[in-house]
């Protein structure tokens, strides 16, 4: 294939999502079973889940590496702002996460955006 041929069809969808007054944002324990949770709806295969919490009580970053891709997430409890980022190939769906993740971490404000990856 030619690389400058066109993709019709993408080999995969990326989620980028803000939320504003989340709750439990220094929770590693919290966060890392949302991310199973988050793989599971989608369809996804964790193979590693790996978070830093940044001091006792601080924000946490992380990713859980999946078979499809990954999720991951940064946040800022003082803030209550936490900033995921949801990548998914395959017949993986990162938008069947967005309901569900909303529901664990209760924002007050969410911004999705959504990305059709590898396609020209």
């Amino acid at each position: 294939m030619d690389d400058m041929q066109a993709i019709t069809a993408s080999p995969g969808k990326h989620l980028l999502i803000d939320y504003w007054g989340a709750v439990r944002l220094n929770d590693a324990l919290f966060i890392e079973q949302a991310m199973r949770q988050a793989a599971k709806v989608c369809g996804a295969t964790v193979l590693q889940v790996n978070l830093h919490q940044f001091g006792d009580g601080g924000g946490i970053t992380g990713a859980a590496m999946l078979a499809e891709s990954h999720i991951t997430i940064h946040t800022w409890p003082e803030l209550g702002f936490a900033a995921l980022d949801l990548f998914m190939c395959g017949a993986c769906d990162p938008q069947l996460a967005v309901e569900p993740l909303a529901v664990l971490f209760q924002p007050t404000d969410v911004r999705v955006t959504a990305f059709d990856r590898g396609v020209r």
